[in-house]
């Protein structure tokens, strides 16, 4: 491997022995219902915060993909740690958490850079970044070996969510891709206000409306840290022929907590075809 990317977070915001995670995915899983979906799943959006508190969340997107087979996966996440311009891309090696490794697509990561100017090497982006690592577990769990490109996302402008999705597109038109986007909703408000605020971005993931949920962050009337990142899945499963969405799972952390003082919210949803 020419670069590995090892586990910033494992043992903290979920845990570092592989049995005991194994197991706490599996049981995230089987408290998930059955859904049939009736298409081939090309995105999903799944929250990044611990497991103890997102991971059931989660489980509702991941339980849709198991055992199916994809010959890679785009993650496209925000930056917590790191101001930068553009799309930090990871093109060489691996990322590690303790269930192995993951290997980066480097063929599909080069064909990516090249069909979009938004896309740049910025490795300080990927460093201590947790919404991309906090999502490899459960594509492990679900999926089994499988390789990925991983995208942190700098800026989540309109323009710049449109030309990455663009260059996904482009990259994968000829091959089984999926999309995972990586997104937390409002931060620290009470239940209540939480509610309120999630509800709107809730409605344009049910929707399917990238451009209203991009106009609706850039008004303040909803929040999401991975606001781009959800409507880069979004677009770059419409540009892949998906016209189904389905919002999948919704709570915040004071179901986790009982503390309704001040929550963070998360969901999941699907986009297929």
């Amino acid at each position: 491997m020419k670069s590995i990317r090892r586990s910033v977070i494992a043992g903290s915001w979920y845990p570092g022995d592989p049995a005991t995670l194994q197991a706490d995915i599996a049981g995230y899983f089987r408290n998930v219902p059955e859904r049939d979906i009736a298409g081939e799943i090309v995105g999903l959006i799944a929250p990044h915060a611990g497991y103890r508190y997102s991971g059931q969340v989660a489980a509702h997107a991941y339980n849709l993909i198991r055992q199916k087979t994809y010959e890679a996966v785009v993650l496209v996440g925000p930056s917590h740690r790191v101001a930068f311009r553009g799309v930090s891309i990871f093109r060489r090696g691996a990322y590690e958490t303790p269930l192995g490794l993951v290997p980066v697509d480097e063929k599909l990561a080069d064909d990516l850079q090249s069909q979009s100017g938004v896309i740049v090497d910025y490795p300080a982006a990927h460093a201590q970044e947790h919404s991309l690592e906090i999502q490899l577990p459960f594509l492990q769990v679900a999926l089994g070996s499988f390789a990925f490109v991983p995208l942190v996302m700098g800026d989540q402008d309109a323009e710049t969510c449109r030309s990455l999705a663009g260059a996904i597109s482009r990259a994968a038109a000829t091959r089984r891709i999926l999309v995972v986007a990586s997104s937390d909703l409002s931060h620290f408000h009470a239940d209540r206000e939480a509610k309120a605020i999630d509800g709107i971005a809730l409605q344009h993931l049910q929707n399917d409306d990238p451009s209203g949920l991009l106009e609706s962050l850039a008004a303040g009337t909803t929040e999401a840290c991975g606001g781009g990142p959800m409507a880069v899945a979004m677009l770059a499963a419409q540009h892949r022929g998906a016209r189904n969405a389905l919002l999948l799972k919704y709570a915040n952390s004071g179901d986790v907590t009982g503390d309704r003082k001040s929550v963070v919210g998360y969901a999941a949803a699907v986009y297929y075809r």
